[in-house]
């Protein structure tokens, strides 16, 4: 393999058609997000799929049990909601998939013949999409760009009005149910990742309470309460060094923090009635989900399949609607009734995706803590170690879970072990856990993937000569940077979306990212740059060893295509294998066919570079 700009796209992966057609089936299998419904139109829905090829938004009218496809794009749309009333459907028109535009709308039944969806909100400004809440007379809109955070009132459809902006990041967070209260989230403190809490009034856009734990404790305006005249707010904190729940009773200034005995973190929703709350449980990459009693305490676990519940709600009957999944199975949509009864809600068409091999946990114990590795085996894997892709989520503020993945079940089809690490950095172990990355970004999660790589070899999971590392967006930056600073343990690398340059990644990201880096550094490139340097990949590039892929949205607001071709330049200039892949979209893609070709080349590129085929 020599240098090469262009990535290879190879025809095909395996030689054996049924093991072809198995991984293709996985990405083609249609799927649906669970549906959001309309307060006073319970029966209007509106869900995102992937069923045509490219992921777009639907209706879902459950009386007559009728759907239709309501957006049409070429790279796709993810972010819809139904108003209220159910007579518009709302949806976010980016370009091209860089997620600047605007929310637009249309009747729920469909717009006529040839006309456009229209404006959803005169007087607003084109932006990234900084929150958005719909009363029945009052819509609050969130816009962030490099002005920093603005937020819009329309008041009874009249043309919109500005009642926040401020340089820092922050955003629409709750309407209470009377439409006379709004909650924004800010970050005047300095810090995006610790958010406080701001509540004004609709009537006049004036400040009517706050709410801030200080430095390092953030809060996350959920919901008010979903009845009439109660301006309760639900909130997330992190008052105890993890992420927990309080109800914040705006009009009396009083709180309650709500002490569950659970391990791990919480985050809920409310019961349509106001008394109860849906608690989503996560503990060790997985979720369950519990109905807490508010008057008395009580907390009662539902019954629901081991795994991952991405997303749940509440009915007005106290139905339960949610999706879930684990390695093993893919995604489904389902009710759990009053009754206990428990059943698949919405099927997608065609048949469904072929199941994998499940994730089993491993727990290494090493000088700077307890890191979870989530580590799936192909199923008819010879005994002995295995190639193995180390696989990076991004975020860094995500983690990997126990949830069906076609990407995932690809690289086991194709003989890889694959290990999911949740390093430093990675939500759902707590604060401390999260935040330990200040500071030192990149060069701190890598010490943990490191130790689990360690691990890995030393129980012969793998084979120490035939490691990949993986990832994508933040996951992708540190597979850019263990190639540069840990370059005796990785035998290929392959980059999605990554931050190659962290310096020119500054200056053209969008601005909601620098307000994260700046928290995450402790400061911009100005004011600490030896820092940024030091945690760029651009400055290791000299020392990578391994072959290269690097694949790149040309409209990617998050990791811009500049400071990418900046690393590649460099790297050219040196007797390193390594291929590129560019393609006409932002930051992924929604196009089944081109995650499918994304697939493809990455795992064909690691397979050469192993010799493996």
């Amino acid at each position: 393999m020599t240098n090469h700009p262009g990535a290879e796209v190879p025809d095909h992966l395996f030689t054996d058609a049924a093991a072809e057609a198995r991984w293709r089936a996985r990405f083609h299998a249609a799927r649906v997000s669970l549906p959001d419904w309309a307060w006073q139109a319970p029966d209007r829905t509106v869900y995102a799929s992937n069923a045509s090829g490219v992921w777009e938004i639907y209706a879902w009218d459950r009386a007559t049990d009728t759907h239709r496809q309501v957006t049409d794009r070429p790279n796709g749309t993810l972010h819809a909601t139904v108003s209220p009333d159910g007579e518009h459907i709302w949806w976010f028109d980016d370009t091209d998939g860089d997620e600047f535009g605007s929310w637009v709308r249309e009747p729920y039944g469909g717009r006529p013949a040839g006309a456009a969806a229209e404006p959803a909100v005169a007087g607003t400004k084109p932006g990234y999409p900084a929150g958005l809440e719909i009363g029945d007379e009052v819509v609050a809109v969130g816009v962030a760009d490099d002005d920093g955070t603005t937020v819009y009132l329309a008041r009874g459809g009249a043309e919109a009005e500005v009642v926040y902006r401020n340089e820092n990041d922050g955003g629409v967070a709750a309407l209470s149910f009377d439409e006379t209260l709004l909650a924004i989230a800010h970050s005047e403190h300095g810090d995006n990742r610790h958010p406080a809490l701001r509540v004004l009034s609709v009537a006049d856009g004036t400040a009517v309470a706050e709410k801030w734990d200080g430095p390092g404790k953030g809060l996350d305006g959920i919901a008010f309460s979903p009845v009439e005249g109660d301006q309760r707010l639900l909130v997330l904190h992190e008052r105890h060094g993890r992420e927990e729940l309080l109800i914040w009773d705006v009009a009396a200034d009083t709180e309650t923090e709500i002490a569950l005995d659970l391990p791990g973190e919480v985050t809920a929703g409310w019961y349509t009635d106001g008394a109860a709350l849906l608690i989503a449980h996560t503990h060790e990459a997985r979720n369950t989900l519990h109905r807490y009693e508010i008057s008395t305490g009580t907390l009662s676990t539902l019954d629901t399949p081991p795994g991952v519940i991405s997303a749940a709600h509440t009915r007005k009957d106290g139905t339960v609607e949610y999706s879930t999944s684990n390695a093993a199975h893919p995604t489904a949509v389902r009710a759990l009734f009053t009754d206990g009864t428990d059943r698949v809600l919405l099927t997608p068409p065609g048949d469904p995706a072929p199941p994998s091999a499940p994730l089993v946990d491993a727990f290494v114990e090493y000088a700077n803590g307890r890191v979870h590795a989530l580590v799936a085996r192909p199923t008819d894997a010879p005994d002995g170690p295995l190639p193995t892709v180390f696989s990076l989520h991004g975020g860094p503020h995500a983690a990997d879970e126990d949830r069906f993945s076609a990407y995932r079940a690809l690289w086991l089809d194709a003989g890889f072990a694959v290990v999911h690490v949740n390093y430093r950095g990675s939500t759902g172990y707590g604060s401390a856990w999260r935040d330990a990355i200040e500071g030192r970004p990149g060069l701190t999660e890598l010490e943990d993937v490191a130790a689990v790589h360690t691990w890995a070899v030393e129980s012969g999971l793998t084979d120490p000569a035939k490691c990949v590392v993986n990832g994508a967006s933040w996951g992708g930056y540190l597979t850019l940077l263990a190639l540069g600073t840990q370059p005796k343990l990785w035998a290929a690398g392959v980059a999605g979306v990554p931050v190659a340059d962290y310096l020119a990644a500054y200056e053209d990201e969008m601005e909601p990212l620098r307000a994260f880096d700046r928290a995450l550094f402790g400061g911009s490139p100005t004011e600490v740059h030896d820092r940024y340097v030091e945690c760029s990949p651009l400055t290791y590039v000299d020392q990578v060893q391994a072959p290269v892929l690097v694949l790149a949205g040309e409209n990617d607001p998050r990791c811009p295509i500049r400071q990418i071709d900046n690393y590649l330049d460099r790297l050219a200039t040196r007797d390193i294998p390594y291929e590129m892949y560019r393609y006409d979209a932002g930051h992924g893609s929604l196009v089944v066919a081109e995650t499918i070709k994304q697939s493809l080349i990455e795992v064909h590129f690691a397979l050469k570079s192993l010799n493996l085929r």
